[in-house]
C-alpha cells in the first residue's frame, strides 16, 4: 500500500500528455483522448463515420508494465453517450473502472471523464473498445500491452521489435444504420460484415482498399506479433506465407511454446507469436480468413497484409498461404486443446505459473449457461438461459453501493443452472461466492462459434465437449495445465467449461464478445461481495464517480432496445 500511495501522491506532477512518471515499483501513465467521428478515413472507400481517438484509427497504444497506474482522460466529442472497456485488464478490487453499462454511467456528449486503473499483477496482450450503443462496430478500439517488470524473467529472448496486429471484420455502412436494423429479424440473424481489416486497413490488392498493412523485418531477426480479433462477428485463421509462428502468450498467460502454421483467433481474443525472418529477402502475404465461411482469395473478407523484408526488391508473389478448411471444427478444437499453460515460467510474479495448481480444488458453485436466439414481444433478442439482459438506467454497481440494488435489480433472480420456460427481459445478477471456485459451463445453442468473456478475472479453460454437458463430463477436463485467459470460444452445438477463483470483489460482466449478441442481451453480471468495508478488500467509489439513473434527476440512459439513441 505504501507504493500505491506514493504513486498516487505524484499524480499531480503531470502536465503533458501522455506522461510517464517513474517510481520505485510503478509508473503513472497519463493519456488524454479525444473521441470523435471522422468520415474521411474510409477504410474501404465507403463514406461512413469512423470513431477515432486523437484522430487515430485504430486508437493509440497503451504501453504499460505490471503494476503501473494508467490514467485516461476521455473527451466525448460524439453526439451520444460513450464508454470504453479494457478487455482483459482485471481491475483488481476496482470494478468502478471497468467501463461497462453495469459499472459506469456513460460519458455524455461534450463532457470528459478520467479512468484510473492499475495493471496489478498482470502481463500480456489486451485491447480496449467501446462498450455501449453498438459503437465498437465503428472503431474506437486499440491495443494494450502490459510488459514484464525487468526483474522477471521472460521465457523467450528479447525480440527485435514488437508489432500490434488488430484484425477484425468491418461493415462498410454507418454503424447507426446497422444499430437501427437490429430491430428487424433478418438483418440481426443474417447480416454478414463486408470486409476484414488489418490495423484499420483494407486487404492488400483489393480495389476498394485505400491502404494496406505492412511490417518491415530484417532477415535473421525474430519479432513478436501481438494479434487480436477486434471484430464483431467472425473468428479467423491467421497465417504468414512461408513462415512459422511460435505461440508464447495469450491474454496474460505464457503458454507452452507451440510451433504453428496457422492460428485460430476468436472474437475478443489476443495472442502473442514469435516470427523469425528466416526466408529469402522478399515480401510475403499475411492472411486472415474467416471461419465457417467459404471466402475466395479475392474476397474482401480475406484480410491481406505484407511481411516486408528490409532489403527486398521483390513484390509478393504466388498463391495465398493455405489454411485449414474453415468448416473443420475438429481442427480448431484440437488446436484449442493444445494451447496450455507454461507451468515452469513466471508471469507477473517470479513464482512459476504452475504454482497455482487446480487439480485438488473444491468447487463452490456451478453455472450452466446457454447462449441462444429468441424473440421477446416480437423483437429479436439474444439470451442466456432464456433471460435477455436489459441494461437499467442506473449501473448495477452504483445501485449496489448506494441503494443496495433496490429498484434496479433483484439479486439471484437469474437462473444459473436452468433455462426459463419463456424468454423475458431481466437485469441478470448472480452471486459469486467470494474466494470460492466457480465452474462455468458455456453451452452454445447457436449455429456459429461464440466467444465469452469475463471481466475481473482470468479463468482456467478446463474442457471442450460435444452435445450436452453432464457432471460426468468433468472426467474429460484438463486439470493439469489448462491455460488461463479471459475470453474463450464455444463451438456450435457444443460446450466449453472454465474454472475461476473469485478472489476479486466487484460487479463483473460475463458476456458474449459477438457484438450483436452482447448488444441484444447475451450477458449477465456476477456479483462477488466481500462484506468487509476495508478499502484494501475493495476500492470505494472514485472521487469523480458519475451518477445517473435513480441517483440523479438528469438521467443518462444507456442503450437498450426500448430506448435507442437516434440513428
Amino acid at each position: 500500500m505504501a507504493t500505491l500511495s506514493h504513486c498516487r501522491w505524484l499524480m499531480t506532477c503531470a502536465i503533458v500528455f501522455p506522461v510517464l512518471l517513474a517510481r520505485t515499483n510503478c509508473i503513472d501513465i497519463y493519456h488524454e483522448w479525444v473521441v470523435s467521428l471522422d468520415s474521411t478515413i474510409k477504410p474501404v472507400s465507403s463514406p461512413q463515420p469512423v470513431i477515432t481517438i486523437n484522430g487515430m484509427f485504430p486508437g493509440p497504444l497503451i504501453n504499460a508494465t505490471t503494476n503501473d497506474f494508467v490514467h485516461v482522460n476521455v473527451f466525448n466529442n460524439l453526439d451520444e453517450p460513450f464508454l470504453i472497456t479494457w478487455n482483459g485488464i482485471q481491475q483488481r478490487l476496482n470494478s468502478w473502472q471497468d467501463g461497462v453499462s453495469g459499472t459506469n454511467c456513460p460519458i455524455l456528449p461534450g463532457t470528459n471523464w478520467t479512468y484510473v486503473f492499475q495493471t496489478k499483477d498482470q502481463i500480456g496482450t489486451f485491447t480496449y473498445f467501446p462498450s455501449i450503443n453498438f459503437q465498437k462496430v465503428a472503431g474506437g478500439f486499440g491495443p494494450i500491452r502490459v510488459n514484464n517488470r525487468v526483474v522477471i524473467s521472460v521465457p523467450f529472448g528479447k525480440p527485435e521489435a514488437e508489432f500490434d496486429l488488430l484484425i477484425g471484420d468491418w461493415f462498410n455502412v454507418d454503424y447507426r444504420v446497422i444499430r437501427s436494423s437490429t430491430q428487424r429479424k433478418f438483418p440481426v440473424f443474417g447480416a454478414v460484415p463486408d470486409v476484414m481489416l488489418m490495423n484499420g486497413n483494407g486487404p492488400y490488392g483489393h480495389p476498394d482498399s485505400k491502404t494496406h498493412e505492412s511490417f518491415t523485418v530484417t532477415k535473421g531477426k525474430t519479432y513478436r506479433f501481438r494479434i487480436s480479433n477486434v471484430g464483431s462477428f467472425f473468428s479467423f485463421n491467421f497465417r504468414i506465407q512461408n513462415h512459422q509462428m511460435v505461440l508464447v502468450e495469450t491474454e496474460g498467460s505464457y503458454t507452452n511454446q507451440v510451433v504453428l502454421e496457422s492460428l485460430d483467433v476468436h472474437v475478443g481474443q489476443s495472442y502473442s507469436v514469435l516470427v523469425t525472418a528466416d526466408q529469402d529477402e522478399s515480401d510475403y502475404y499475411m492472411v486472415a480468413t474467416p471461419k465457417l465461411l467459404n471466402a475466395s482469395d479475392g474476397s474482401p473478407l480475406v484480410a491481406k497484409g505484407l511481411l516486408h523484408y528490409a532489403n527486398s526488391a521483390n513484390t509478393v508473389s504466388g498463391p495465398l498461404p493455405s489454411g485449414p478448411d474453415p468448416y473443420d471444427i475438429d481442427f480448431s478444437v484440437g488446436q484449442a486443446k493444445s494451447i496450455r499453460w507454461n507451468l515452469t515460467t513466471g508471469a507477473a510474479r517470479p513464482n512459476p505459473q504452475g504454482t497455482f495448481n487446480i487439480t485438488n480444488i473444491t468447487l463452490s458453485q456451478t453455472f450452466i449457461l446457454h447462449g441462444s436466439i429468441t424473440e421477446i414481444d416480437g423483437l429479436p433478442r439474444f439470451a442466456v438461459n432464456n433471460v435477455s439482459y436489459l441494461a437499467p438506467n442506473t449501473p448495477l454497481k452504483l445501485a449496489d453501493e448506494f441503494v443496495n440494488g433496490s429498484g434496479v435489480y433483484q439479486l439471484d433472480a437469474f437462473p444459473t443452472q436452468a433455462i426459463n420456460d419463456a424468454a423475458a427481459y431481466g437485469a441478470s445478477v448472480a452471486s459469486g461466492i467470494h474466494k470460492g471456485w466457480l465452474e462455468i459451463v458455456l453451452k452454445n445453442d447457436l449455429g456459429m462459434v461464440d466467444s465469452w468473456h469475463l471481466d475481473g478475472f482470468g479463468f482456467y479453460v478446463v474442457g471442450f465437449g460435444e452435445g450436452d454437458w453432464t457432471p460426468e463430463s468433468r472426467a474429460s477436463y484438463n486439470l493439469f495445465d489448462p491455460v488461463v485467459r479471459s475470453t474463450v470460444q464455444v463451438y456450435p452445438k457444443r460446450w466449453t467449461a472454465v474454472y475461476v477463483f473469485l478472489d476479486n470483489p466487484g460487479m463483473w460482466n460475463l458476456r458474449s464478445q459477438h457484438l450483436k449478441n452482447w448488444y441484444l442481451g447475451q450477458e449477465l453480471y456476477i456479483r462477488v461481495n466481500d462484506g468487509d468495508p476495508n478499502p484494501a478488500k475493495e476500492n470505494p467509489p472514485p472521487e469523480n464517480v458519475l451518477l445517473c439513473g435513480i441517483l440523479e434527476k438528469s438521467n443518462a440512459p444507456i442503450s437498450s432496445p426500448v430506448a435507442q439513441p437516434s440513428p
